[in-house]
């Protein structure tokens, strides 16, 4: 093997890749594992093929790719920043409450007990419940007409939600001994409560 160039050594060309280069080296480093002398001779030959490279490089005769002349520039493309979530419009950022747990549970409890007087009288539970709405809505943010106007679009909502299901379930489905209107009642309730927890 000493009358062969350290490219003819490793098996490879001047025009052979680094990589190509480090595979030859290893490749025959693992079949001449045995021979410590060929082993030698490898390592030696693939010293002198990297430093031929290297003097090379330095006068300029190979080009260096990109990703090694400049790793900083892979490195920023790889750590591009995930994509930021879509931004939620103003308008419903100023709308939309995120409550504590006690406020949800407080008013979540306020509006199932309404919800159980509604079975027995639906028109008194709707009325307390457009007050509990009310409440809740005004100390939130402390402005009355908002909570006005908020109570009463979730009250005619609830109801037109209600009566909606109610003539798709068909009276006949829903529970018997449900005065009319209690279907109703109870679909506004789950509606308040959404519109007095979640928004402001």
């Amino acid at each position: 093997m000493s009358d062969l160039t350290p490219y003819e050594q490793l098996g490879v060309t001047e025009e052979s890749s680094f990589e190509e280069i480090q595979d030859a080296r290893n490749r025959l480093m693992g079949e001449h594992q045995d021979d410590q002398k060929l082993v030698e001779s490898i390592e030696a030959a693939y010293d002198a093929v990297l430093m031929d490279r290297l003097r090379l490089r330095q006068e300029g005769r190979i080009k260096v790719p990109e990703r090694i002349r400049f790793p900083e520039k892979l490195a920023q493309a790889a750590a591009k920043p995930a994509p930021e979530p879509p931004k939620t419009p103003a308008w419903m950022q100023q709308m939309v409450d995120t409550p504590s747990r006690t406020e949800i549970l407080w008013s979540a409890g306020v509006f199932l007990a309404l919800g159980a007087l509604s079975l027995s009288s639906p028109s008194l539970a709707l009325a307390l419940a457009a007050g509990a709405n009310l409440y809740f809505l005004n100390r939130k943010e402390n402005k009355f007409g908002r909570a006005v106007l908020l109570s009463l679009v979730g009250l005619l909502g609830g109801i037109f939600l209600g009566v909606a299901f109610e003539t798709v379930l068909k009276p006949s489905l829903l529970p018997g001994g449900w005065s009319e209107g209690t279907f109703p009642a109870l679909i506004t309730m789950v509606v308040l409560w959404v519109v007095s927890s979640f928004l402001r």
